[in-house]
């Protein structure tokens, strides 16, 4: 694992990036890789899933990966989550239940997608051996919302995971969006215990209808994540 930092002129921001490449030779036409959000708090799960599992592929079914792991400063984590990873809009409605922690900053996902496709791939398709004909994108909450919102907006991944995403965002645009799929894979998981966040999973999981969906048992929004690594990546290796 290596650490570097990307500054965007797209979105203005500084990341610290956090990147795994197995051991040995990589494959003719290199590497899966999985670009991961949140990666200060994700990366890691991923890694070790991969790192770990990817040692008796038959068995497993996850197969060796690139790791990769975007990751926002401690300081202003919850701001620059919610600005990265919404999609813009001409306006925003928001529930009840957000009261006074209605963010200042919303609506920079198209830059944080230009970010990634334009600043950070480059980068990291020069200086490794990378498949791009397998690349999968994957988050958890409003990480969730834009790993859907990806979808749906052409983008470049081929397989996405979804956990716990936040359909609700901005009265369930993402519903409202048409379909862009043919080619694509996705996984979308959430915790039983989510509450209004398995009728979103399952909202969005219909509307896909080919998309894979599992709720896992007496899991919540905390908890989720590696419960469902493993799975999520046994999917991804499948298609």
């Amino acid at each position: 694992m290596h650490t570097f930092s990307i500054d965007s002129r797209y979105t203005d921001y500084s990341y610290d990036i956090h990147v795994y490449v197995p051991e040995g030779q990589a494959p003719e036409a290199g590497f899966p890789i999985i670009y991961v959000l949140d990666g200060s708090g994700y990366f890691h799960y991923v890694m070790d899933s991969v790192r770990l599992q990817s040692r008796n592929s038959p068995k497993t079914s996850v197969k060796e990966a690139i790791v990769v792991g975007i990751c926002h400063d401690e300081s202003d984590m919850r701001s620059r989550r919610f600005y990265d990873f919404t999609a813009p809009a001409a306006e925003y409605k928001y529930p009840e239940r957000m009261n006074a922690r209605i963010p200042e900053l919303v609506g920079g996902g198209a830059d944080f997608q230009r970010f990634i496709e334009e600043e950070l791939k480059p980068k990291i398709e020069a200086e490794l051996a990378v498949n791009r004909d397998q690349q999968t994108l994957l988050g958890h909450s409003l990480g969730g919302y834009f790993v859907l919102w990806n979808l749906l907006n052409e983008g470049s991944y081929q397989n996405y995971i979804a956990i716990s995403p936040s359909v609700w965002w901005n009265d369930h645009e993402l519903m409202k969006m048409p379909i862009q799929y043919e080619g694509r894979t996705l996984f979308i998981a959430v915790g039983e215990k989510e509450g209004h966040m398995v009728g979103g999973a399952e909202l969005f999981a219909e509307k896909m209808k080919d998309a894979e969906l599992y709720v896992a048992p007496e899991e919540n929004h905390a908890s989720v994540v590696p419960t469902v690594m493993s799975r999520a990546l046994r999917f991804v290796n499948h298609t």
